[in-house]
């Protein structure tokens, strides 16, 4: 089984229609979908907005559907100047640019797991190198990045070029940081798909009300293009 997250329904609902036979179930608030994409068993969730929710999602998924690889599906704001409105990032990795333990002589993002210290969730290569190849079909530009997670929607280009400074990263959010953690927790391989909505800046709440609708139909379009692809492995 895979397991597609999202924040809104907005991400989501390209994904529930495709599906066949679904069965629907709440847990903890958050809905989930179970069915057949592609003839893949997938379970679809909408976790809501910010790390906690989408921790939340990815637990209960982990614990009740036991898929073997969850993909995070959504929008982001762009961090590298080459990227545009429409542009897909697939992740290579995840970071949490608002952790800071710093005051503690730790590096800036260090989260320790099992007692490791990490500050990179890597993203699972085999499944992210599928997800780019499924793009050639569609004709949208992807490229692979780092993606930055936080509890902030990045509006500031002061607090945009510091999280490129500190972390290289090429687009922000708000969930996939959590998501690849619990991944990371339960031994779940993870994938980020992030489609550009707007350029993290000043400017980003109105390019965002513009163009959600188009960045979340694009990512919904690749998700659909590789369960596709699984589907006929």
């Amino acid at each position: 089984m895979i397991g597609v997250i999202g924040a809104l329904d907005i991400e989501i609902e390209r994904l529930v229609e495709k599906m066949e036979r679904p069965v629907r179930r709440e847990v903890s608030g958050i809905p989930f979908v179970c069915g057949s994409i592609h003839g893949v068993e997938t379970v679809v969730a909408r976790a809501g907005v910010g790390k906690v929710n989408a921790a939340v999602c990815a637990q209960t998924m982990a614990l009740v559907y036991e898929p073997e690889l969850i993909v995070n599906t959504g929008v982001s704001g762009a961090l590298s100047q080459e990227l545009r409105v429409g542009d897909i990032v697939v992740g290579t990795d995840v970071v949490q640019h608002d952790m800071d333990t710093t005051p503690m002589g730790e590096a800036p993002g260090t989260i320790t797991i099992r007692g490791v210290d990490m500050v990179a969730f890597a993203c699972d290569r085999l499944a992210s190198t599928a997800i780019c190849t499924a793009a050639a079909d569609l004709g949208i530009r992807v490229v692979r990045g780092r993606i930055a997670s936080g509890d902030q929607f990045v509006a500031s280009s002061a607090r945009k070029r510091e999280i490129v400074r500190l972390f290289s990263a090429a687009t922000c959010e708000m969930e996939a940081g959590a998501i690849a953690q619990v991944c990371r927790m339960n031994d779940i391989p993870c994938a980020v798909i992030r489609c550009i909505s707007d350029g993290g800046n000043e400017e980003a709440p109105m390019s965002y009300e513009e163009f959600l609708p188009m960045a979340a139909k694009n990512s919904a379009a690749l998700t659909l293009e590789f369960l596709k692809i699984r589907g006929n492995l």
